[in-house]
């Protein structure tokens, strides 16, 4: 006999109930503990996200909301970060280092407690904005060696035009005897049209390659699907390295909507020889160690501790590294950016294709709109990302009020360059966008040049981008469609779900 219809009416309040409880009982619990170790603007946004959307929020933050690599990628992080440390103890400020501002130093001294890597004089660093002229750049140089190569790059993509001549002089160098060592991020590159095709190359050849990053169900590695190793470096034989905002990819990323519109990256990338070389290979193997546990391949440290003479030293310029990223937990790369922006008297010149900052990013850039300092911002007019993009434009008038000239660089271009400058005294180039990815989840390298020659030779090229450019005024900003400001205005809330 069926049960009444009063019985189930019955059953189903019960359920509703015990449901409506264990709802709120999960709201009550992650109050908690969203808002550990977060600023409260993203836990506000993860606690929206679950109070509204229980289900999808839950599954959401599970699957993204810690920023933390695996435990095994942290010791190794940190013990690549103490040898380094160790290696370099001896080394002071370079000779030729005779900078008049204290906050110069002072930054030096950050990056060399958040990053390890000692400041070094004797580089000569080439600015490279051509595409194709890096590209083939970087093959001239792999055409050349006789010890190794060591490659890693985000993206990944193989063409026959662009990149095949790359990777056909890779294969070369490896079949000669060459170490040919390779990265690419795996998801990164994974998304890329023809990647089943570009790892069977990898496949056929000599050149020993790894995934970075990667999430295998099966062989139990698994972490937040949207960490990535978005560094860009090139080293061969120890001698000349190139790093930067560029991909391993043709200017139109292999995508037929790109290239229906004509849309190509723009790019900057540094050819550098000198002791910076050596910091950046370091950082190659520290990634190289993540993903193959085979030490030997890791550099010997031991070697940091003799540095070039002068006399065998290629150029004069002074630079730093600082790598950054989950691996710190210290945000290495947005504290840099603060502490240079704060320090600005006379002028600032910013690109960045992805410009969603955090607040304090933001208060550094507005407040030195108003106390008289210059700032320049050099954006894409339409952006390749429609969340990212909106969420940027949502910053634009608040730049605008507090005095910031917003550049953008016209469309369909995409406008891939991380750089600035400060004054007359620091560049800074590298794979940093100015976003709370790049800050929290993305591993970067960001390369900190002193002196007036390397800032002129970034801001010559930051001058070609606000000579193509079309500026925005606040007026005209402020007439903008409401409902554009709406979109801009929520995707501005999802930027903050890290």
């Amino acid at each position: 006999m069926w049960p009444s219809n009063e019985v189930f009416l019955q059953i189903g309040g019960v359920l509703w109930s015990v449901l409506v409880a264990i709802e709120l009982a999960v709201r009550y619990f992650m109050i908690g503990i969203v808002p550990g170790n977060r600023r409260p603007t993203t836990a506000m946004a993860w606690l929206l996200a679950i109070f509204f959307l229980p289900v999808v929020g839950l599954v959401a933050y599970w699957l993204f909301a810690n920023p933390r690599l695996s435990r095994s990628r942290l010791e190794k992080q940190r013990r690549a970060h103490d040898e380094i440390m160790e290696a370099t103890s001896h080394m002071q400020l370079p000779e030729e280092f005779h900078s008049q501002e204290e906050w110069v130093e002072s930054a030096v001294m950050l990056n060399r407690n958040l990053g390890a890597m000692p400041l070094e004089g004797g580089n000569q660093v080439e600015v490279l904005s051509d595409y194709r002229a890096s590209l083939d750049a970087m093959r001239l140089e792999i055409e050349k060696a006789t010890r190794y190569v060591h490659i890693q790059f985000y993206i990944m993509g193989d063409d026959p035009d662009y990149v095949g001549p790359v990777l056909d002089a890779l294969e070369a160098a490896a079949d000669r005897g060459v170490h040919v060592r390779l990265l690419f991020d795996h998801l990164g590159t994974l998304r890329v049209k023809g990647y089943k095709d570009f790892k069977k190359r990898l496949k056929k050849s000599n050149i020993n390659w790894h995934p970075m990053l990667p999430i295998d169900l099966i062989g139990r590695r698994w972490r937040r699907p949207d960490l990535r190793n978005h560094r860009k470096i090139l080293v061969v034989d120890g001698e000349v390295a190139f790093t930067g905002s560029q991909n391993l990819i043709e200017p139109g990323y292999k995508r037929e909507s790109a290239h229906k519109v004509g849309r190509e990256w723009v790019e900057m990338m540094l050819r550098v020889e000198g002791p910076l070389v050596r910091s950046l290979d370091v950082t190659f193997a520290t990634d190289w160690w993540q993903e193959d546990d085979d030490q030997e391949v890791l550099m010997d440290m031991a070697e940091a501790r003799h540095p070039l003479a002068y006399e065998e030293r290629p150029g004069s310029t002074l630079a730093q590294l600082l790598p950054s990223g989950p691996g710190y937990g210290t945000e290495n790369n947005l504290r840099l950016f603060n502490t240079l922006i704060y320090s600005a008297s006379e002028r600032l010149e910013i690109t960045s294709p992805y410009f969603v900052p955090d607040d304090s990013l933001l208060y550094a850039i507005t407040t030195a709109a108003q106390r008289g300092v210059e700032v320049e911002l050099y954006v894409c007019e339409e952006g390749d990302q429609f969340l990212v993009h909106h969420a940027q434009q949502s910053y634009y008038q608040q730049l605008l009020e507090a005095g910031v000239r917003i550049h953008r660089y016209p469309a369909p271009m995409v406008l891939h360059t991380k750089c600035f400058t400060v004054d007359n005294e620091v560049a800074v180039v590298g794979s940093s966008n100015m976003d709370m990815r790049s800050f929290s989840l993305n591993m970067e390298i960001s390369v900190m040049l002193l002196g007036r020659e390397m800032v002129d030779a970034v801001n010559q090229v930051q001058k070609h981008y606000r000579d193509i450019s079309s500026e925005i005024t606040l007026s005209q900003w402020r007439r903008r469609p409401r409902m554009q400001r709406w979109i801009d205005n929520v995707a501005r809330l999802t930027a903050t779900l890290q």
